[in-house]
């Protein structure tokens, strides 16, 4: 599997600041009207722009487009993945286009993190039900349904992929370090955080050229979302949108762990979606990162044909927990709504979602996918053929969704940002939990 070009910092801004410049020539929601007699321009495909975010393989599409433009030469999809950083540059650039009503794609990719934010600016999306898309309710599950829907009714998202958890390790680089490397062998290696830590010394002691885990950042999600789940299933906002960073044990929970495992030495010191943790993947500067299940496909594209068989995939520490999972929506300013909501419609179908999840890891959140022979039998050839289809596939109907607030793309931010600075030395670890509360308030505004 080839690496996917990235586009992490300036080189990403750079990347968005040249889509919203030449947009106007690409078939979106800012193409001017065509000047050339109707008949002529109706001979003309219609291409509609699929914009996501992501690192490595993202949501997934190369062969589901390839296999769209092939059989409808009347509507060809463009796809464009604009940026590994969904909360730093894909979701404020977005909103600046949806805003603005120009420079928006014909189908946008929206994370979990901006869907509080999206659900409340009916304004900026087209109603699917006007292309008779509410017949698809019955392809999810209730929550995912119901987070794309706005509190006017207007149906304006389906669902692409949802979490689930394990954790991905280095198999070579356990064996370098005398560990079990099997991933039954492994899982029973750390039933909880504490004994995780405790691998990670050993592991420390015998390969002094790699470090356990990538940074605080992606340990710091998987530890939130599943002390999330014991706290009411909130993070930074509560259900009505109040700012709780600093009350929810769950947040703290997760930032001591972080902290721990800083001040250990343990992790490589590397922020998530950053061509530099690419660089790492690749290079083996680390032997574990969390793992739901879309972040299969951004590891394999990360770490290339030279990882594949290193990597595996065990049962996360802790027990589970949902982390992640997208939807696409089509912007109001599209041109073509109609030829639109038929490419999200196809992209979100049982049989789609399903070759998805068999070819890069993505876990669908169709139901109908989900009970495929073929989902549930899966296997990850990259990941050394982990069962990845047992692995997710049949605890996906019973995950529940965290509450998410309008703010908690900014706000997100903001945290992991201090969680990082703790990590990489600029904020000393005595002040960061302040720093941390004190950020968040300002980006909840």
């Amino acid at each position: 599997m080839m690496i996917s070009k990235r586009r992490g910092g300036l080189a990403a801004a750079s990347a968005l600041a040249a889509v919203a410049l030449t947009v106007t020539a690409c078939g979106s929601g800012s193409t001017p009207e065509s000047s050339a007699p109707a008949s002529s321009a109706a001979a003309q495909p219609v291409t509609i722009r699929v914009q996501t975010f992501g690192g490595g393989e993202n949501f997934g599409y190369k062969n589901a487009v390839a296999k769209w433009n092939a059989e409808h030469k009347d509507i060809q999809i463009k796809h464009e993945n604009l940026t590994d950083q969904f909360e730093q540059q894909y979701w404020p650039q977005m909103i600046q286009w949806l805003t603005s009503g120009s420079g928006a794609g014909d189908v946008v990719g929206i994370d979990e993190g901006g869907m509080g934010l999206a659900k409340a600016r009916s304004e900026w999306w087209a109603d699917l039900k006007e292309y008779g898309l509410e017949s698809r309710k019955a392809d999810f599950p209730a929550w995912k349904w119901e987070n794309g829907v706005a509190a006017d009714g207007k149906v304006f998202a389906l669902g692409t992929d949802i979490g689930g958890m394990s954790l991905c390790y280095r198999k070579d680089l356990f064996e370098k370090a005398g560990l079990p490397s099997s991933r039954d062998e492994v899982s029973a290696l750390w039933p909880t955080w504490d004994e995780f830590m405790t691998v990670g010394k050993k592991f420390q002691s015998k390969v002094k050229d790699t470090k356990f885990a990538d940074g605080t950042n992606t340990l710091y999600q998987v530890v939130l979302y599943q002390e999330a789940a014991k706290n009411g299933n909130v993070s930074y906002f509560d259900t009505s949108n109040n700012l709780i960073v600093d009350k929810n044990p769950a947040v703290k929970t997760a930032f001591d762990f972080a902290m721990k495992m800083s001040q250990q030495g343990m992790t490589a010191k590397l922020r998530n979606f950053t061509d530099e943790w690419a660089t790492g993947t690749q290079k083996g500067s680390f032997a574990t990162v969390g793992c739901p299940s879309w972040m299969l496909g951004v590891v394999s594209g990360n770490a290339g044909d030279d990882g594949k068989g290193k990597w595996d995939v065990a049962a996360v520490p802790g027990g589970g927990g949902n982390w992640g999972g997208s939807w696409l929506a089509v912007p109001k300013q599209s041109k073509h709504p109609k030829e639109a909501a038929m490419v999200a419609d196809y992209l979100t179908q049982a049989q789609t979602e399903a070759s998805i999840f068999t070819d890069f890891g993505n876990m669908p959140s169709n139901t109908k996918s989900q009970q495929d022979p073929a989902v549930q039998g899966a296997k990850n050839e990259f990941f050394n053929d982990a069962p990845i289809g047992e692995i997710f596939a049949k605890s996906a109907a019973s995950l529940q969704p965290v509450f998410l607030g309008v703010k908690h793309a900014q706000v997100k931010n903001a945290v992991e940002s201090v969680i990082q600075g703790m990590d990489d030395g600029s904020v000393p670890y005595d002040k960061a939990w302040q720093q941390l509360v004190d950020d968040a308030v300002k980006a909840a505004g």
